[in-house]
């Protein structure tokens, strides 16, 4: 019989584990002996699905709306993702430039999938989402990161992203909003990002699914609505978990060229056909029905956002970029001594406070705190946190 590695497939035997496991397996250890845990990992909203969406899958099971759709999707589901699209980001994509799948991430593995060769590069700024290069490295790709500057809100500039450019290179990743920072890049910022990768033929794959939660005045603008030329290059990635409290429901999206269109069709007809049939009738209401739930929820992350954001820099020896959109803050520990991992482990034990080590992220010098959470949990852990720092 031959070895383990003599057996698996080498791309899936070298994905890295996650560095949070430990902590999360740490964190349920210490509630299953009757530990209060304040938890600041999550990734998602902890608001129910809005009934009137939950109502529109339970009404399609009753009609018996239970059988395969298309494999990318109900066709009247992508005409409503192309009108929002149109409405809302000024991006023109046809019904059938739109492929539904079963979440944002399954859509972005679909496209590194279908675009990246072996030893392409896919260029990712840093902090970066941490299954990115997970995906890219599957895929065949390589990642290449642009290590971004806290002084600069780590922003990539067009500067740093020319610099790393290869005649290997396929495409760019752009996040706004971003997890795990929170930055928004502005029309011009990613003007000039884009401008450099259409000078160069490489696609931009925008993931988008932040968009609705931005604060303040700021504004978001997707990059393939500013010229015909960078719309052509653009792969714009969407979903619903976000901005519908849908994770469950596995419904993303993304609209782009036809060459990607259809290599993603076939890769997906051979992976998992079309997406969850009942709750495309969910995603369908989502975008036509009512946005009050979206406003109520984005008004709850904003206040929650000031008072952590407020309370982190108020602590001696942490920094801290002000997030102007998404759910995280990504706070500056490097202070104190301790690589993220031994912070975020030590953290756990003493306080009961549970974050996510940058290094999981790109960055050992910082930790990411969700706040998807309650703001009781958000006062008595940044509490705890503020005591953990001062002890150090």
């Amino acid at each position: 019989m031959g070895s383990v590695n003599g057996i698996i497939n080498e791309k899936v035997a070298s994905i890295t584990p996650s560095v949070t496991l430990g902590i999360d397996n740490k964190a349920k250890e210490m509630m299953a002996k009757g530990a209060k845990i304040y938890s600041f990992a999550a990734g998602e909203p902890d608001f129910d699905t809005p009934d009137h969406i939950k109502k529109a899958a339970i009404v399609a099971l009753q009609e018996g709306q239970t059988k395969y759709t298309p494999v990318a999707g109900l066709l009247s589901l992508r005409k409503a993702i192309a009108l929002k699209l149109e409405k809302e980001n000024g991006l023109n994509y046809t019904p059938d430039q739109v492929v539904v799948s079963n979440g944002a991430k399954h859509t972005l593995f679909n496209i590194f999938m279908a675009i990246c060769r072996p030893g392409d590069e896919i260029i990712i700024p840093a902090p970066y989402w941490l299954s990115y290069p997970e995906m890219v490295n599957v895929a065949g790709g390589k990642s290449v990161f642009v290590h971004c500057h806290e002084d600069n809100d780590f922003k990539m500039t067009p500067e740093e992203f020319e610099q790393v450019i290869t005649p290997r290179t396929k495409a760019v990743v752009i996040n706004s909003p971003s997890n795990p920072i929170g930055v928004v890049y502005s029309g011009v910022e990613l003007k000039a990002l884009a401008e450099v990768a259409v000078r160069h033929g490489i696609y931009i794959i925008s993931d988008e699914i932040y968009e609705k939660m931005i604060y303040d005045d700021t504004v978001h603008v997707s990059v393939g609505s500013i010229s015909k030329e960078i719309f052509e290059k653009t792969i714009t990635v969407n979903g619903f978990s976000k901005a519908y409290a849908m994770t469950g429901w596995r419904l993303g999206y993304f609209a782009g060229p036809q060459a990607v269109i259809k290599a993603v069709n076939a890769f997906q007809s051979h992976s998992t056909s079309g997406p969850n049939t009942f709750a495309q009738f969910g995603g369908i209401e989502a975008l036509s029905g009512v946005q009050d739930c979206v406003v109520s929820m984005v008004n709850a992350f904003s206040e929650r956002r000031s008072y952590i954001y407020q309370r982190l820099v108020s602590i001696d020896g942490i920094t801290c970029v002000k997030p102007r959109g998404a759910f995280y803050v990504l706070p500056n520990v490097s202070k104190f001594g301790l690589d993220s991992v031994r912070f975020a482990g030590r953290l756990l034990e003493s306080e009961g406070v549970a974050v996510v080590p940058g290094i999981a992220f790109g960055t050992d010098r910082n930790i990411r705190l969700s706040y998807a959470c309650s703001m009781d949990n958000i006062r008595e852990g940044l509490d705890r946190l503020e005591k953990f720092v001062k002890s150090l």
